[in-house]
């Protein structure tokens, strides 16, 4: 066999490969969060939410949630009884850092802060 037909051969198996995980992934919730920013974000996100009662924008916190980045450097992962991250992103311009304790259920925003 040729090498042209062997790489004929195994771009069809491919593309049939592929067409058959579209086929069963369609309309499915299906996510890859391989990444540590990735796995955090989507874990806080799957909990109950608790806001200060100084915030009036939900919306701020959940963008961030979606599209930030975790700074584990300034982050405290391993404090008892919940580790408190530092969420870094960009809403309207301005620069926004969240901090939030991530506990079992439940993920508490402590603070909302503004850098310039």
């Amino acid at each position: 066999m040729k090498l042209i037909q062997r790489i004929g051969y195994y771009l069809g198996g491919f593309s049939f490969g592929l067409i058959i995980l579209a086929f069963f992934l369609n309309g499915k919730k299906v996510s890859c969060s391989y990444g540590p920013d990735a796995r955090v974000l989507k874990n806080i996100r799957q909990k109950q939410l608790i806001y200060p009662s100084d915030l009036s924008d939900s919306l701020l916190v959940n963008y961030i949630l979606k599209k930030g980045d975790v700074n584990f450097s300034e982050s405290d992962v391993h404090q008892k009884p919940c580790g408190v991250y530092v969420v870094e992103g960009e809403y309207k311009n301005k620069d926004i850092q969240l901090t939030i304790e991530n506990c079992d259920s439940i993920a508490t925003i402590n603070a909302v802060n503004y850098k310039k």
